[in-house]
């Protein structure tokens, strides 16, 4: 049977996605030579360490929460195949993949599909956590959502 996971495990979860998010901007900042793309590479990064401040809170004050449920399981199960499906959820994929990258289009494209993944992996996570917490989390899909037009507008410039 698949791990299957609680609440708090989500929201760290997060917090990996948002580390490797930051990692995978800094290193780009380093290894690029546009300097548009520096530049709002270093303010993603900077927005993502936000985001693991923001996702800490939620998690200190985490007690075990049980969504509703069709069947016992059946959002943990959901966020168990997102996050198994999603590469940013394992621990220091940010560096290794920008490594990789060999030019600024491609800087671009890797970022955005992080940014998509991550906004889906957040619409889900708002059914693993209480309610008290949702508006917490539209604002981070907010933020990510600024974050895939400003990849979108740079793209259009390069």
């Amino acid at each position: 049977m698949a791990n299957i996971f609680a609440g708090s495990e989500i929201v760290e979860l997060g917090i990996q996605i948002e580390k490797n998010g930051r990692d995978f901007y800094d290193t780009l900042v380093r290894q690029l030579k546009n300097k548009k793309a520096k530049e709002i590479f270093k303010y993603l990064a900077g927005e993502e360490e936000k985001h693991i401040a923001t996702f800490q809170r939620i998690l200190d004050k985490l007690e075990k929460y049980e969504p509703p449920e069709s069947y016992p399981g059946e959002y943990f199960a959901y966020m168990n195949a997102l996050a198994s499906d999603y590469v940013f959820t394992q621990k220091d994929t940010g560096k290794r993949i920008a490594k990789n990258i060999t030019s600024d289009k491609e800087a671009v494209d890797t970022g955005t599909g992080f940014e998509k993944d991550s906004i889906l992996f957040y619409e889900g996570m708002k059914k693993v956590v209480p309610e008290y917490d949702h508006k917490v989390i539209d604002e981070l899909i907010t933020q990510e959502q600024s974050h895939l037009r400003q990849l979108s507008d740079l793209k259009k410039g390069l």
